[in-house]
């Protein structure tokens, strides 16, 4: 089976919950951005990222904003099940921006990427906000791809949400609104022309179906396809 989580943000503890036992040899586990196992390259982190890629289940990730970019995309990309995507070590693996990776039938179509909303208080030059946010070469690229597939796919996975979406799940937590990025706007014209069964998304750090077609996930694990 395939199962989508939220963010991690380098916390191991995550994989020994209750819900992480659940999965079974050969299930895919995909995270909605802010991994944060690959921050500081140093022999520890090294050691994890090796113990994560040995577990029986695959573990896969979209990048979110808090993520060390530099150190992510030295890695190569290589074709996995029909899209791009970066093998970390063994079973982990990052998927690449804009791709459709074809997982038991499934399609699921990932783009990582936002605006972090403590910006202000971090330090950036004009590359790594580059890396944040997907760049107009990605989105038109991410879009194409999509043409190709008839704009229909199964699941979209994002950090990110639709723009109406998002300032929706913000509605009650009004210290948690931030302004919509051009990245939300693209995904909100994608959401009206793309037809999907559900789209998961992870930057709002809730657990909440926010409707049929529309899931934001954090700390629970959801099976992709919803009964």
């Amino acid at each position: 089976m395939v199962y989508v989580t939220g963010d991690m943000h380098g916390d191991y503890s995550r994989f020994a919950g209750p819900e992480m036992r659940k999965l079974k040899k050969g299930d895919t586990l995909i995270v909605c951005g802010d991994f944060g196992f690959l921050w500081n390259d140093s022999p520890s982190e090294k050691t994890l990222l090796k113990k994560i890629g040995k577990k029986r289940y695959n573990v896969c990730f979209v990048e979110g904003t808090h993520e060390n970019f530099e150190l992510l995309l030295q890695y190569p990309t290589s074709e996995w099940n029909g899209g791009l995507a970066r093998q970390i070590s063994g079973n982990l693996y990052h998927l690449a921006r804009g791709q459709i990776f074809t997982i038991e039938g499934k399609t699921i179509f990932t783009m990582g990427g936002g605006v972090s909303p403590d910006g202000d208080f971090r330090a950036y030059d004009d590359n790594h906000m580059h890396w944040e946010l997907p760049s107009y070469e990605e989105l038109a690229a991410a879009t194409e791809l999509l043409e190709k597939f008839d704009g229909s796919v199964d699941y979209v996975v994002t950090h990110e949400p639709p723009a109406r979406m998002r300032s929706f799940l913000q509605l009650k937590n009004k210290s948690a609104v931030t302004e919509a990025s051009v990245l939300n706007t693209y995904f909100e014209e994608l959401s009206k022309i793309c037809t999907y069964k559900c789209w998961y998304f992870g930057s709002l750090h809730i657990d909440k179906f926010a409707s049929h077609t529309y899931t934001s996930v954090f700390r629970k694990v959801v099976p992709i396809e919803r009964a």
